[in-house]
């Protein structure tokens, strides 16, 4: 199976060995992201704040090639504490109209650069969807 790396200038800088969006057999997968802001920085505020850059950052990457927040199909929320799960939950559902795409939300102990909140997501080409 064929893969590529997909140019997302929107994405805030890699903070690791990784590629922020990869496309295969017409699913996209953004790696994790953090609460990094595309113009150098980092939001620090709480769990809501950090959920908002995450989600905008998504949006804008998921733009750079061509896609939205309708055409992400999984999601897997990160947080290290299950106790802001309603706060991220409440920022998370402003982006999806309906029909909001399957999902997983787990506790870590940690995340990279003492952030609250990671996101990943899968995303498919319309025209791979039967």
């Amino acid at each position: 199976m064929a893969k590529r790396t997909l140019e997302t200038p929107s994405a805030p800088p890699a903070i690791g060995p990784y590629t922020v969006a990869i496309e295969a057999a017409g699913l996209v997968f953004l790696s994790g992201q953090v609460a990094l802001v595309p113009e150098g920085g980092r939001e620090d505020g709480d769990s809501s704040a950090q959920t908002r850059q995450v989600m905008n950052n998504i949006g804008a990457m998921l733009g750079d090639i061509g896609l939205g927040y309708g055409d992400i199909v999984k999601t897997t929320i990160f947080m290290v504490d299950i106790g802001d799960y309603a706060a991220i939950n409440e920022v998370y559902a402003e982006y999806f109209d309906a029909d909001p795409p399957a999902r997983s939300a787990v506790q870590v102990s940690a995340l990279p650069g003492g952030f609250r909140v990671e996101i990943e997501i899968v995303a498919a080409r319309s025209g791979n969807l039967g």
